[in-house]
């Protein structure tokens, strides 16, 4: 049969998938309006370098398509509240019990602005109003590139979501800088401060001691500014 590798609507089948039993590893289904989902061999991928390409790509082996991978975007807010920020202490892992800013990654179908704000809901229950972009870095060794707004509550109260141990407002004296998660929530902490005050512009960048986003939290980056 053809290799339906670029089908554009395949659904990876694990086994005891919803209305197909247990399914065989290395299946996929395609499902139909008009039809049940008829289980096809699941492609095999290799790395390799195709034919007009600079570097090895995940490429089927029968019909030569290219699973192309991508960096993932996440979304985030500083949000400010009286001169407060608002933290969320991690629920999950990484980094489970530290403390970060609202954000995630982009769901299918939405903005970056419509992104930020479900986060935002789902970690702190809290409805913000977007400001503009305070950031954008870029995390090279993991293939993320963070997009962080200046934003405020729309609506008065919050409180810890499903993800969230729990969550407060911290003055700048008192945000936790040694249990905070992420080094990219120090430079987005840091860019609020300097440009609180002041109309955005551009949007802050990596720092120039980091602009791959390949270092680890430092000792020095803990104790705040």
């Amino acid at each position: 049969m053809p290799c339906l590798a670029d089908a554009a609507d395949f659904h990876l089948c694990g086994s005891g998938g919803a209305g197909l039993g247990a399914v065989p590893e290395r299946f996929f289904a395609l499902p139909s309006a008009r039809t049940p989902a008829i289980l096809h061999p699941m492609p095999s991928f290799i790395r390799t370098t195709p034919q007009g390409e600079d570097r090895e790509r995940l490429t089927c082996a029968d019909c030569g398509f290219i699973a192309y991978e991508n960096p993932k975007i996440v979304v985030g807010s500083v949000v400010a509240v009286d001169g407060r920020v608002l933290l969320c202490r991690r629920a999950i892992e990484p980094r489970r019990g530290f403390w970060t800013l609202p954000a995630g990654y982009m769901e299918m179908g939405e903005t970056v602005e419509e992104g930020a704000a479900r986060e935002a809901w789902e970690e702190a229950r809290a409805r913000i109003g977007i400001e503009g972009v305070l950031a954008v870095y870029s995390i090279a060794r993991i293939g993320q590139v963070q997009v962080i707004f200046r934003a405020h509550l729309d609506e008065p109260g919050f409180e810890a979501g499903p993800e969230s141990l729990e969550v407060g407002l911290f003055g700048w004296a008192d945000i936790p800088w040694g249990d905070i998660a992420f080094p990219s929530v120090h430079w987005a902490l840091r860019a609020w401060r300097d440009t609180r005050h002041a109309p955005l512009a551009a949007p802050a960048l990596n720092p120039a001691t980091d602009p791959r986003g390949t270092r680890p939290l430092q000792d020095m980056e803990m104790k705040g500014p």
